[in-house]
């Protein structure tokens, strides 16, 4: 799967080691930046960056580390298209897929390690969201909705 990775300076290190997992994986990885943990860069620059490849078609999904997870995620969501969420446990990781059609999953690095990350990278890009589930494609579209603000469901 083509996936975009960034993070800012606070998830470098977490973000270099997912890159070299995802790709040992075989996914082929758009490593959006930082490069290095020593000049400061800011979150909503990366998930603004990750979430466009996203949302133009240029990548199926994105992932963004900063040092919670939680700027990223709020930073992300601002991107019409974009349904991030922090995830520290491998069930929300693919179920958020499943139920909620995530598309960009949001990581701390001062919050989890990498062994966790790897898992929650590999949940994450494995599961397909469930267009079979009437009530799984329902609520999405109202969160569509609300995301073009449209009154009624």
């Amino acid at each position: 799967m083509k996936i975009a990775v960034g993070s800012d300076h606070a998830g470098f290190p977490l973000k270099a080691a997912l890159v070299d997992h995802l790709r040992a994986q075989g996914h082929d990885v758009l490593d959006l930046g930082t490069g290095t943990a020593e000049q400061p860069v800011d979150y909503p620059d990366i998930a603004h960056a990750v979430s466009l490849k996203v949302v133009n078609g240029d990548v199926k999904r994105g992932i963004v580390v900063c040092g919670s997870g939680v700027g990223a995620s709020i930073a992300a969501n601002k991107v019409p298209g974009i349904y991030a969420a922090m995830c520290h446990d491998t069930y929300s990781a693919h179920q958020g897929v499943e139920h909620d059609n995530m598309n960009v999953l949001c990581l701390g690095n001062r919050v989890i390690g990498a062994a966790l990350a790897y898992e929650l990278a590999d949940a994450f890009l494995s599961a397909r969201f469930e267009v079979d589930q009437e009530r799984h494609v329902r609520r999405h579209n109202k969160v569509k909705a609300i995301e073009q603000n449209r009154d009624g469901f």
